[in-house]
């Protein structure tokens, strides 16, 4: 069993995971870290069957599926990283899962241009990790912390670093590089990135399972839609371009983040509300995207019901997240020039019909015809092909960031440290 670990500034999102089952045993967060109220919920799964916890299979060899869940909420009062993960560890150890775990994976944000797959954590990658604290600050030094805690914590167990960075490192340089003097690439590592990585592997491999396609001839354009958002152009099972960039901020509009905008309006709205431009991104970062524009809410459920009802800038929010989305569609079909699937995820992605209804009508021009009857049934978990037979495929596939994570720990624990990509295949 794999404990994976999400660690953010005030807060760490966990999960334990049985990769050769892909089933989630153990989910939770610890937020409010290091105030007043901190506190820790956590989901364990409890299975209904005789058979001990630790066989996951019945006599006939059948998945055996954890039917319910039973919450326990612990507060921390002004704890940190180091309370919480031990919470954690003494709840495990309660209910008899600590000893089965054989390895701890790390979601780390940012990986620079050292990382193009996961790896076993060592002094020689914290301090590549590290390295790039100064192009992640808000995310590395807090994932770092984790990766201590957790070595503290269990001091036996190999950790496993995931980059959300890495599986976009095969973008050719014309599509990675700005047009900005090489010196700031070369000297100051100025290039773009782009996030959701795991995510956007994730689809790949599991869509190219669904149509039963090697990976190697599989292209698609994965759009995933949250409160974060990012689209990827997939070309034999390889990023060929994404839409964020240096940081997370550019390209889709999403939450509370603007998306792309024209880089001079940073100084200039510094110099028009008389503040500097770090305060200018931080409104980009968190008060801009659909809150800005609805000025009611980032929730694109909350925003969809009010555009229903009228609400002007809830409807012109969703007007614009969609058809930002569909430009982005229609200008990766350069990379790719030939397209096996629109692959719609994330919570967005997954759960809202009219979004996707919306995307797709923009696009009627590459042969995208919506099967109303499907596509408005297609929510909390279903993956399924949303348009009609005979036209370009769209479809929804959920998708498991968590996964992937314990997918890729399992493979370099079990292989010695040895930094390969992992698929469904290995399993």
């Amino acid at each position: 069993m794999i404990l994976v670990i999400n660690c953010g500034s005030s807060s760490v999102k966990f999960a334990v995971m049985e990769p050769l089952e892909q089933v989630m045993l153990v989910s939770g967060l610890a937020e409010k870290l290091g105030s007043d109220g901190a506190e820790i919920a956590i989901k364990i799964g409890v299975q209904k069957h005789s058979t001990p916890r630790r066989s996951w299979k019945d006599a006939s060899g059948s998945l055996i599926k954890i039917e319910d869940y039973q919450k326990e909420v612990y507060q921390l009062g002004n704890a940190g990283h180091t309370e919480a993960l031990a919470k954690l560890v003494e709840v495990l150890k309660a209910h008899g899962l600590l000893d089965e775990l054989t390895a701890v994976g790390h979601r780390v944000v940012h990986g620079g241009s050292y990382f193009s797959d996961s790896a076993v954590i060592t002094p020689e990658i914290i301090e590549k990790v590290t390295e790039c604290n100064v192009i992640a600050p808000l995310h590395n030094p807090a994932n770092l912390l984790g990766i201590e805690v957790a070595t503290a914590q269990l001091p036996n167990l190999p950790q496993v670093a995931v980059f959300d960075t890495s599986f976009h490192q095969t973008m050719p340089d014309y599509s990675y590089l700005y047009a900005t003097p090489r010196a700031w690439e070369k000297d100051h590592h100025v290039r773009r990135y782009g996030f959701h990585g795991t995510s956007h592997r994730f689809i790949a491999i599991k869509t190219a399972e669904l149509l039963n396609k090697p990976l190697s001839d599989l292209n698609i354009i994965c759009a995933h839609m949250g409160n974060g958002s990012s689209i990827c152009a997939i070309k034999g099972g390889e990023s060929m371009d994404t839409s964020m960039g240096f940081t997370p901020l550019p390209g889709l509009i999403m939450g509370t983040r603007s998306g792309d905008i024209d880089p001079a309006l940073i100084t200039y709205m510094a110099d028009r509300l008389n503040t500097d431009a770090q305060s200018v991104i931080d409104i980009l970062n968190k008060k801009s995207g659909l809150l800005g524009v609805s000025e009611l809410t980032n929730d694109m459920r909350e925003l969809t019901e009010a555009a229903t009802k009228g609400h002007e800038g809830a409807q012109l929010a969703v007007e614009m997240f969609c058809y930002r989305v569909a430009k982005y569609v229609a200008e990766y079909m350069v990379p790719l020039q030939r397209l096996d699937a629109l692959v719609f995820t994330g919570g967005i992605g997954e759960n809202s019909a009219i979004v996707r209804e919306k995307v797709l009508s923009h696009l009627r021009f590459l042969g995208f015809i919506v099967d109303p009857a499907v596509n408005d049934k297609t929510y909390g978990g279903k993956t399924t092909v949303i348009t009609t037979a005979g036209s370009t495929r769209a479809m929804v596939v959920n998708t498991n960031e968590e996964l992937m994570i314990a997918m890729d720990t399992h493979q370099l624990t079990r292989t010695s440290g040895a930094a390969k990509s992992v698929s469904f295949e290995n399993y």
